[in-house]
């Protein structure tokens, strides 16, 4: 075994890496946002990254999201590739003119002329009591507007593959890491998220969902935490004599909809799991994929596990009661099983 498939990293370190080695490659490379310099990074997402390359290709920006991003857009449309960070996704309210109206749409509105390569990446998810300006998910919002695409990785390996993709990439991207797979200590972090990563540099398809456990019975189909939550509810499973296959997303844009309805119709049953709120959202978005494709393949009427559609508390008790959980799931398999 080689030296590279024995290490293991965490998404943040994994994240650090893929910059790092993107950026001695290719000098339009640099990174922009709210204590990424010295401090590394509140999620350790850049840590390391201005000792080596300095404070102008590091650069540490005042907390005016509006300003770096736009700045960001205008650097990318001229020929750089910014990778900006929006500390925290629920921050969007105050730069989404930036975000949707300038970098999701000049491509379109240069008819083409101008490409728009750079990624922004930003924290989501709760579970560590920080209310509800700073423990949202949000994967809805983003996937829903055209014009970015959308990446959610829930492990190191893919975290670092996407990473690379992401900033090869000549569309706007948005990175969203959960800060409960992070490996921060102060965090807690859940330990199935720090696998082994490879010390060179590759890529993780963007728009290509993984089958991350196989099963006949039932599909359980989630992104970033929600991919830990569905295993760990799916070995619970397996003690009750069910057989779960557990479907990774990663890229929520494009969504490989070939690959979900294809488990589906293989076990006939379907629960989606998502941090986000309950309407509106991915779940929703899942469903509709397999049932307007085609119904007849379902043994039973599909079930969700998201978040209801309340601000998220900050009481610790009042949080864990809302967020989705392997014990959520295994009760929307037996209300299926019920039904």
């Amino acid at each position: 075994m080689t030296k590279s498939n024995e290490r293991k990293l965490t998404i943040a370190r994994s994240m650090a890496e893929a910059v790092a080695q993107e950026m001695r490659i290719d000098q339009n490379v640099f990174v922009m946002g709210e204590d990424i310099g010295p401090l590394g990074g509140v999620y350790g997402n850049t840590r390391g990254l201005i000792e080596e390359f300095g404070a102008e290709r590091i650069r540490d920006t005042p907390i005016s999201e509006t300003a770096f991003i736009g700045a960001a857009v205008g650097a990318a449309q001229d020929g750089m590739r910014p990778v900006v960070e929006l500390m925290f996704v629920d921050f969007f309210g105050v730069c989404f003119d930036a975000i949707y109206n300038l970098m999701a749409k000049n491509t379109y509105f240069s008819g083409g002329n101008f490409k728009v390569p750079m990624v922004l990446m930003t924290s989501t998810g709760g579970g560590y009591s920080d209310a509800g300006q700073h423990s949202q998910c949000v994967y809805g919002t983003f996937a829903h507007l055209p014009g970015m695409k959308v990446v959610a990785p829930s492990n190191a390996y893919d975290a670092k593959g996407l990473m690379t993709a992401a900033m090869r990439d000549d569309s706007p991207v948005v990175y969203m890491y959960h800060k409960g797979l992070q490996g921060m200590g102060w965090l807690g972090t859940e330990a199935g998220a720090t696998v082994h990563v490879p010390e060179e540099s590759y890529t993780v398809e963007i728009g290509k969902a993984k089958i991350v456990r196989e099963g006949r019975d039932v599909t359980i189909v989630s992104l970033g935490m929600g991919v830990h939550n569905a295993l760990k509810a799916a070995k619970t499973l397996e003690s009750q004599g069910v057989s779960a296959e557990v479907v990774d997303l990663v890229s929520l844009v494009p969504l490989d909809r070939d690959t979900i309805r294809a488990s589906v119709a293989k076990t006939g049953r379907l629960i989606v799991v998502d941090e986000d709120y309950m309407s509106y959202g991915v779940s929703g978005e899942i469903i509709a994929s397999v049932t307007e494709h085609n119904i007849s393949v379902l043994k039973a009427a599909p079930k969700r596990v998201a978040f209801p559609d309340v601000p998220i508390p900050f009481a610790r008790v009042m949080e864990q009661y809302c967020l989705p959980n392997p014990d959520k799931i295994v009760a929307a398999w037996d209300d299926m099983k019920a039904a």
